[in-house]
């Protein structure tokens, strides 16, 4: 097919969603072929009148042969007829798609009725649409900035798949992918049981003996939650009886917990109602704001007050595998976007950190379904496939995701702008924009080096680059913009320091040369990207705490599961080991190209050491646990050459200073390390300063304080480990959530 400006589209149903779709795409590309199908002439004739469609027709088999893209936009009962009659009868290459809110059912009709043709059979489901119908109601404008969900398989034509992403993104849509099953689930909760509920609501008030009066003296707020009962009766039987059985699941729900409030009212139990609306009230608002205002989003999660309160003493026993590695999951997301094919990937850390980089190529026109359960499907489109982004592109609280997206953006045939939040404004970038100014790439910071970053793509070529110190996130930059470049480029690195690109550049079939004697990196430009399957490991700097943790607290023993062990990364190992720690690796083996292993840590009295500089690039992350295990130590912990926690989510070691002399622990804070002297722990109030690892860290050495620990500003732990709490409960860190937002209402 041709591209997707010079297609011929045939929308089937031209009420208000199949007619917001034909007046979409005229608005925006006046010269696009519309045709439609729909069993009322008038809205046809008015249709044509107005210039939005060239030809309208009572039926289907009209127009089939000439449509290039179809958009089945009938109630969802009706759509297994209109795949009957374009059976035989589709141009060859034909894309389809519907917008149904059910895609179970409508998945089965097409797999059984559009025989050959089913791989370009693409589900997808706009969440836009008002009570209101018919062609009278569309508007141009419906999708914009609105979410539309498609449900691709495997099996499904990559070509078709795009298309799909295509049109929706033309009309201004945010595109996102779940699965057939998932799809259905969420829907039934979030749209299907919301209508049942408020034609129930109507008709329970209909059938009381005080109607009139019921009417008559109604408010506004009635008038809101009844207004989804002026929907289209037809279609929303429909749409019930398609999605009967995840509609049926939530109701079930729904009655079990009606049963538990109509006995707090029968029983006056105010603190539990004011409870649950307290937590019905926060979901609803951090709901309306990721769906309407993203951008500041950031600053509702910051203005979330959460505090940790920690209870002294105890030991660390079980079993367990923490999150997916956010470093690994970045980077699985980019590679399997820039690669021809389909990607599953397994582990996928589920925290805001990564979410972004995935919301990133999601705006960047790539289809990714999930996650669901740490798995993502990812329909890669290719080294040159990306589109250019319609906002910028914000990358939360990730250095990493905004440096490697960088080096990739730099080489892009377009403009780009990436923003993060508060913490992030304030993080060095120059380190970046020098060298790729050097391969030709202009890439402009804010007042002092800092982002925003507004880049303007453009050919670069390939440069020889010594880097000033050991970063992984700047050689990984220069990395993804080198497969852009013409020639070569060679990247020498000082010490060694995280080589998670380099793997997965082979693990996806781009040829790269490494040399561990020199620290030298060599990749040239112009190679493809095939798509591999990724199993993410454990990610070991989250895993860390949790070493540290079963290491400082006596009877203390924990098995850690899946832990990724490259070589580059496990410097908190060794210097644990240097302290006395008792770790034991074992099951160790390769996950695609990944080393991971199970991590056995018993208690073991720890002493101070002199940190080897070699070891620094190691275990970057994990200082601030490392610290805690310095506390723990007899002895004092040298720490120099680490000016570089400096500059990260807080200055980390100031940060950490600051908190070490609430809990009474001797240290020395200098400007490029720390000296910490081991001791009693007593309790008191700590400042997180918003990083999740300070938070984490001082949660930890709970276990061997003398009395609580109170962390605040903890709500970013949820950047690159959510579900921290409680898997630390669970182990024996006895830790409680205090949100103070609303801690001063009535």
């Amino acid at each position: 097919m041709s591209s997707f400006a010079e297609s011929t589209v045939l929308i089937v149903g031209l009420g208000m969603i199949g007619g917001s779709v034909a007046r979409g795409l005229k608005q925006r590309n006046p010269h696009q072929q519309i045709l439609a199908v729909d069993t009322d002439q008038q809205q046809l004739d008015l249709a044509t009148e107005q210039g939005i469609i060239e030809q309208g027709s009572l039926t289907v088999k009209e127009f089939a042969a000439q449509a290039d893209v179809i958009v089945i936009a009938v109630p969802t009962l009706a759509i297994g007829q209109i795949l009957v009659a374009l059976e035989g009868t589709l141009k060859p290459g034909a894309v389809i798609t519907d917008v149904a809110s059910v895609k179970e059912a409508v998945m089965t009709q097409a797999q059984a009725k559009l025989g050959d043709s089913k791989s370009r059979f693409v589900p997808s489901h706009p969440i836009a649409g008002s009570e209101k119908s018919g062609f009278g109601a569309a508007s141009g404008d419906l999708f914009a900035n609105r979410k539309v969900i498609i449900t691709p398989e495997p099996y499904m034509d990559a070509d078709a798949i795009q298309t799909v992403h295509q049109l929706w993104r033309r009309l201004g849509a945010d595109v996102l992918g779940m699965t057939v099953r998932r799809h259905d689930d969420v829907l039934a909760a979030t749209s299907h049981l919301p209508h049942l509920l408020s034609y129930a609501l109507v008709d329970v008030l209909v059938k009381s003996k005080r109607n009139e009066d019921i009417f008559r003296y109604a408010a506004g707020g009635f008038a809101d939650f009844s207004r989804l009962a002026s929907s289209d009766p037809t279609m929303w039987a429909d749409i019930f009886v398609a999605n009967s059985r995840a509609t049926t699941a939530v109701l079930d729900e729904y009655i079990e917990h009606l049963q538990l409030l109509r006995k707090a009212l029968v029983n006056k139990e105010h603190g539990f109602l004011k409870t649950t609306f307290t937590q019905a009230k926060a979901a609803r608002d951090s709901f309306v704001q990721k769906i309407f205002n993203p951008m500041a989003e950031p600053t509702a999660q910051e203005s979330r007050l959460l505090d940790y309160v920690v209870a002294p003493g105890g030991q660390v026993t079980g079993d367990i595998r923490v999150p997916g590695d956010k470093s690994i999951s970045h980077r699985a997301v980019i590679f399997g976007s820039l690669a021809r094919g389909v990607t599953e990937v397994s582990g996928f850390l589920e925290g805001e950190d990564a979410l972004n980089t995935l919301d990133a190529f999601r705006e960047m026109g790539v289809t990714i379904v999930g996650p669901e359960d740490g798995k993502l499907t990812i329909y890669g489109v290719g080294r040159e496939g990306l589109q250019a982004p319609r906002k910028p592109l914000y990358m939360g609280n990730s250095g990493t995701a905004m440096r490697l997206l960088a080096g990739l953006l730099a080489a892009q045939p377009f403009p780009s702008q990436l923003t993060g939040d508060e913490s992030l404004l304030t993080r060095p970038m120059q380190r970046i924009a020098d060298p790729l100014g050097d391969m030709g790439a202009r890439v402009d910071t804010a007042r002092g080096g800092t982002p925003p970053l507004t880049i303007t793509g453009t050919r670069l070529h390939g440069i020889d680059y010594e880097m000033p110190m050991a970063s992984a996130q700047v050689k990984s930059c220069l990395l993804f913009a080198a497969m852009y470049v013409e020639g070569e480029t060679r990247i020498r690195e000082p010490a060694p320091c995280r080589d998670h690109t380099e793997r997965m550049l082979k693990g996806f079939g781009y040829p790269v040369e490494t040399n561990s004697a020199t620290g030298e990196v060599i990749i040239s430009g112009g190679h493809e990207l095939t798509a591999s399957d990724i199993d993410i490991p454990s990610d070991i700097s989250s895993a860390a705490f949790f070493m540290v943790a079963a290491a400082i607290s006596p009877g203390s023993k924990l098995l850690l599961r899946h832990v990724g062990v490259n070589p580059t990364r496990t410097g908190i190992i060794t210097l644990l080991e240097l302290m006395g720690a008792d770790i034991q690796l074992s099951n160790t083996h390769e996950v695609g190209g990944e080393p991971v292993a199970d991590i056995l840590v018993q208690h073991a009295p720890l002493r101070g050491i002199e940190v080897p500089r070699e070891l620094i690039p190691l275990a970057i992350g994990e200082f601030p646990a490392l610290f805690i295990a310095a506390a723990c130590a007899e002895g004092t912990t040298r720490l120099r050459g680490a000016e570089e926690l400096r500059v990260k989510e807080s200055d980390r070691l100031q940060a950490m200073a600051n908190g070490l002399d609430v809990l009474g622990i001797k240290n020395t804070l200098v400007a490029d390390g720390i000296d910490i002297v081991g001791g009693a722990i007593g309790g008191g109030e700590v400042d997180s300063a918003g990083d999740h690892r300070i938070a984490m860290a001082f949660t930890i050495a709970a276990l061997r304080s003398s009395a609580a620990i109170t962390i605040g500003n903890c709500s970013n732990v949820a950047t690159s480990f959510p579900g921290f709490v409680p898997l630390a409960n669970k182990v024996g860190v006895a830790v409680q959530i205090h949100d103070q937002t609303d801690s001063g209402a009535d």
